[in-house]
């Protein structure tokens, strides 16, 4: 299975899933649903986020989504994510210990509840290994040519 390119997969305002981005259209943008592989096409109007853009509250600052599922994938190994519907009580511990330093006040059940969904429809449906963009600096030293000197 490839990696799993979180800038591809899009959340939708109002649809249960998960989608992969397929097109940029006319009106809008075409979609593939990760669970069904059917294809559908979506608005300008629509509200899609794309889980490269996500972010939870922490104490100290912000951590991105996919510092946030690889740290569920070291934590859970193989298993999978707590349900969605598993009681509040249930994911506020398991984030506990997955995101010590998780902002109790800013990061809600309903989250935690989208994010361990996510979590187990990546597993499910595409990978839970991330491509990862390589930072721009890191790439311009290793264009980098030393002078040589005569």
């Amino acid at each position: 299975m490839s990696k799993t390119n979180l800038q591809k997969i899009l959340s939708i305002a109002g649809e249960p899933g998960l989608f992969k981005f397929v097109a940029q259209a006319n009106k809008g943008v075409v979609v593939e649903s990760l669970s069904t592989s059917k294809r559908s096409m979506h608005g300008m109007s629509a509200r899609l986020t794309s889980l490269s853009d996500i972010s939870i509250y922490t104490e100290d600052d912000e951590l991105p989504l996919l510092k946030v599922l690889e740290s569920m994938k070291e934590h859970l190994g193989e298993s999978e994510a707590p349900s969605p519907k598993s009681k509040p009580e249930e994911l506020k511990e398991f984030f506990a210990a997955v995101i010590p330093g998780y902002d109790r006040d800013r990061f809600y059940v309903s989250h935690m509840k989208k994010i361990v969904d996510w979590y187990n429809n990546l597993k499910q449906y595409a990978s839970l290994d991330f491509e990862v963009a390589e930072d721009n600096e890191e790439v311009q030293n290793k264009e980098k040519v030393e002078p040589t000197s005569n």
